[in-house]
């Protein structure tokens, strides 16, 4: 590791001096930020070709596109330097946190930087809108993530991507990819692949908390070391193994299920805004009141 690290009897201490990259991260990160500009850039290059005068210079919105590469830069910030390291190789807990920032700030930011008409040509295709339209329904999207998490977290799975780099790489894609999707019943911005409605979106992400509280509650109460690497792996801040996957544990249940009953509350708020309009419509990205 580039990163110094100096190893006491009693654990070890990070120097804030050093910041690991990896090539990779940046490929996929910048791949994507020239993937979302190029889609932007064509859309207002459409928009000014067609329309005139002020509205002819009217772009995407600003405040999307910093949802956007907000996401990126907290992508970035997860997988590379003193989090990625401490998760790698020292700490269970680490490597939790940064599973959490993929899974409830990355994704979401990716999904409310996007507008649904970066997105439409993709489901164009009447096969391709079929299969987002089976894999994007809500009951789907629960599943989807709840088993991507169960299984990564399993001992066998998760022990395997550790000692393997591809596949924690590979670990790494399906759980960010899972969590679009998990957030996509509460996000979208397309109609055509809606959103639930106010009520649904509650109900959907109180549910959403149990299955982690159950993976959460195994890793905090088993009795042993369930990922040996890390009882292998230097002491840090003179943390044991135990305490550290109790901790990591503890992260999934306690600050995971809070970020939930939070959103929920801001759903609850924003319908209330809306006058308690309870129909499905009424949650979409383009609603507008009547009158």
């Amino acid at each position: 590791m580039v990163m110094s690290l100096a190893l006491l009897h009693t654990g070890a201490r990070i120097s804030p001096a050093s910041f690991t990259v990896h090539p990779s991260t940046v490929v996929g990160i910048v791949g994507l930020a020239g993937l979302y500009e190029w889609r932007r850039a064509m859309i207002d290059g459409r928009r000014a070709s067609s329309e005139h005068g002020a509205s002819a210079r009217r772009s995407s919105p600003v405040a999307r596109r910093l949802l956007f590469h907000g996401a990126l830069v907290v992508m970035f910030l997860s997988l590379n330097g003193w989090l990625h390291d401490l998760a790698d190789s020292y700490l269970f807990s680490a490597h939790m946190i940064q599973h959490l920032m993929l899974a409830f700030v990355v994704a979401p930011l990716l999904i409310m930087g996007t507008t649904g008409e970066m997105l439409r040509p993709l489901i164009r295709n009447a096969t391709v809108r079929r299969i987002a339209e089976w894999g994007l329904a809500p009951t789907r999207c629960f599943a989807i993530f709840n088993v991507v998490i169960a299984a990564w977290h399993l001992p066998p799975l998760y022990n395997y991507a550790l000692a393997h780099h591809p596949v924690h790489i590979a670990q790494h894609l399906i759980i960010l990819a899972a969590s679009v999707i998990m957030w996509w019943p509460v996000l979208s911005p397309m109609p055509e692949l809606p959103r639930l409605s106010y009520p649904g979106q509650m109900l959907y992400l109180f549910l959403m908390s149990i299955p982690m509280a159950i993976v959460a509650v195994y890793i905090s109460y088993a009795d042993g070391v369930l990922y040996p690497m890390y009882a292998s792996a230097p002491r840090v801040w003179g943390i044991s193994p135990m305490n550290d996957q109790m901790i990591g544990g503890l992260i999934m249940w306690i600050p995971g299920g809070l970020f939930f009953y939070t959103i929920v509350s801001v759903i609850f708020y924003r319908w209330n805004q809306r006058d308690g309009v309870e129909t499905q419509a009424g949650a979409q990205v383009d609603w507008q009141r009547a009158g």
